[in-house]
C-alpha cells in the first residue's frame, strides 16, 4: 500500500512539474500554438522535465549495477572515469570542433575510456581467466586524475569564450530547448534498461560472488563487460548533454533498498523510475 502511494505521489509530481515556474501557465493556452504559454510548456518545461527524468533514471540504475559488479556500496557511475573522459572530450569539442554535436563527443569519450580500461586491465590480467573488477576500478580512478589534468591543459589553451562554455558545462545544467536532447537520452536509457533487465538473473548470481556465478555456468567476464559498456555509453551520452550531475547514482539505489528491502535484480524498475523522479 505504501509503495503504491509512493508511485502515485511520484506520478503526480511528474504531472505538476511542467506547470511550475516564474510564468503561470493557463491550461487553455498550452494547446494554442500562437501563445507564450504553448512555447514555454512545449519548448522549455516539458522537454526539461523529460530530460531530467531519463538522466536521473540512467544515473540511478547505473549506480545500482556498478555497486553490484564491484561489490562496493560507495561506487558511482563516475568511478571508472567515464564522467571525466566525457567532460574532457566535450571540452576538446568546444575548443577544436565547435560545430560537432556534444553528445557525439560524449559517446567518443565514453568509448575511448572503455577501450583503455579493457585493454590495460586485459594486459595486466593476461594470465587470468577473467578480468579483475578491482583492476578496472583502479585504472578508472587513475584515468579520472589523468583526464582532470588534461582538462586543465584545455583550459590553458582556450580563449575566454571557450573557457566560459567549458565551465558552464562542468557545472551541469538541465536547460534545453525542444525535445532532441531528451529523445537522445531517452533512447540510450531504454537500451540500458533493456540490457540490465535481460541480465537480471546474471546480476542475481553476481550479488553472491563472481566465483559462485562462474561455478553456476555464468560467463562473468562477458556479463561484466556488457554491463560496463552499456552503462558507460548511457552515462557518457547523458553527461555530454547535461554536464556532470553527481550524487544520484550513489544515493538513490540505497534509498530504494531501504524502502523495498529486496535484492538488486528486483529493484531494476524502482531504481530506474525513482531515479528519474528524484
Amino acid at each position: 500500500m505504501k509503495k503504491t502511494l509512493l508511485y502515485l505521489i511520484s506520478i503526480c509530481i511528474l504531472i505538476i512539474t511542467p506547470f511550475l515556474g516564474e510564468i503561470n501557465l493557463k491550461l487553455s493556452n498550452i494547446l494554442l500554438s500562437d501563445t507564450i504559454d504553448y512555447k514555454v510548456f512545449w519548448d522549455l518545461r516539458l522537454p526539461r522535465m523529460v530530460l531530467a527524468f531519463f538522466v536521473g533514471a540512467v544515473l540511478a540504475l547505473s549506480g545500482l549495477i556498478f555497486q553490484t559488479i564491484f561489490k562496493n556500496q560507495l561506487i558511482t557511475p563516475y568511478t571508472l572515469g567515464i564522467a571525466s573522459g566525457t567532460t574532457l572530450f566535450t571540452a576538446i569539442s568546444i575548443v577544436f570542433f565547435p560545430s560537432l554535436l556534444l553528445f557525439i563527443s560524449g559517446v567518443v569519450g565514453a568509448i575511448f575510456t572503455i577501450l583503455i580500461l579493457y585493454f590495460i586491465s586485459k594486459y595486466i590480467n593476461k594470465n587470468q581467466i577473467a578480468v579483475s573488477t578491482n583492476t578496472i576500478l583502479l585504472i578508472g580512478i587513475s584515468l579520472s586524475y589523468f583526464y582532470s589534468s588534461a582538462l586543465m591543459l584545455i583550459f590553458y589553451i582556450s580563449n575566454l569564450q571557450e573557457n566560459y562554455s567549458i565551465v558552464r558545462f562542468t557545472l551541469g545544467s538541465l536547460d534545453t530547448v525542444g525535445f532532441f536532447d531528451a529523445l537522445v537520452v531517452f533512447f540510450f536509457s531504454l537500451i540500458l534498461y533493456f540490457v540490465v533487465f535481460k541480465n537480471r538473473f546474471n546480476i542475481k548470481l553476481l550479488l553472491v560472488s563472481n566465483d559462485t556465478a562462474f561455478l553456476k555456468g555464468l560467463d562473468v567476464q562477458k556479463t561484466n563487460i556488457t554491463l560496463l559498456i552499456t552503462i558507460s555509453l548511457s552515462v557518457g551520452v547523458s553527461i555530454s548533454i547535461v554536464g556532470p550531475i553527481g550524487f544520484i547514482g550513489l544515493v538513490v539505489p540505497h534509498i530504494i533498498k531501504i524502502i523495498y528491502k529486496k535484492s538488486a535484480e528486483k529493484l531494476i524498475f524502482p531504481v530506474f523510475f525513482f531515479g528519474g523522479v528524484f
